[in-house]
């Protein structure tokens, strides 16, 4: 798999991206903000950080990057996107996934380890058992997810909500168990189709046994299998 990791000003975790990708034997290399071709590349990732500054809302301005108008045609022909916590953020602004972002519940910073439940769903980014618990750190401002209950329940019923915060043991806490107050506990969506994911926790920062957390890595491997699912189709 050849990964674009794309840059905007203001981005701090797309070294991260970079190293987690080629430490599992991925090719993986930048492309700037102000590019405006994929050509070459199997699968994008839109890393965390702060893009223009979180200036206005997080990711309202990096969404207007030239690189982003490919990186939605790159998704509509079915090619595998993936947001990470900035990066999700910019999604969602660029009307690539349901819903907003809103500052955090207690309007605090959050950096912590988080437990995720795995979801049923169609996305293509990971291949875990649905009930399966994760545990990747999270590191944002605004990650308190939010839609309305059309959008909810119609995500609900087309397999789109990927990870749910929860308790060590998998349940949900009867008054939520997003730190952030992130509305039914939601951590990551998709779109309907499976391709485009966007979820706060850092992935990137759960690969290398050095750091005690291996749980990111089907968030970078799963999709391999997918790929050429889809290739040898």
């Amino acid at each position: 798999m050849r990964l674009a990791v794309v840059i905007f000003p203001g981005s701090n975790c797309d070294q991260d991206v970079l190293f987690a990708a080629r430490m599992l034997g991925h090719e993986a290399e930048y492309v700037w903000h102000g590019d405006t071709e994929l050509a070459g590349f199997d699968a994008v990732v839109l890393p965390g950080g702060f893009s223009y500054g979180d200036y206005i809302r997080t990711g309202a301005v990096a969404r207007f990057s030239p690189i982003m108008t490919e990186v939605v045609r790159f998704a509509d022909a079915g090619g595998p996107v993936m947001g990470i916590c900035n990066g999700f953020q910019i999604m969602t602004e660029a009307h690539m996934l349901p819903g907003a972002m809103l500052r955090n519940r207690g309007l605090k910073f959050i950096c912590k380890d988080a437990a995720l439940r795995i979801e049923t769903s169609v996305c293509w980014w990971h291949d875990l058992a649905p009930g399966t618990v994760v545990h990747i750190p999270i590191n944002h401002n605004e990650g308190n997810y939010t839609c309305d209950a059309d959008t909810l329940a119609r995500m609900e019923d087309n397999g789109q909500i990927v990870l749910r915060y929860c308790e060590e043991d998998g349940s949900r806490a009867q008054g939520g168990s997003a730190p952030n107050g992130s509305l039914d506990d939601i951590a990551g969506v998709c779109n309907e189709r499976g391709n485009v994911f966007g979820l706060m926790p850092h992935p990137e920062r759960a690969v290398d046994p050095l750091t005690g957390r291996t749980d990111g890595r089907p968030f970078f491997d799963a999709v391999v299998g997918r790929l050429e699912t889809v290739v040898g189709g």
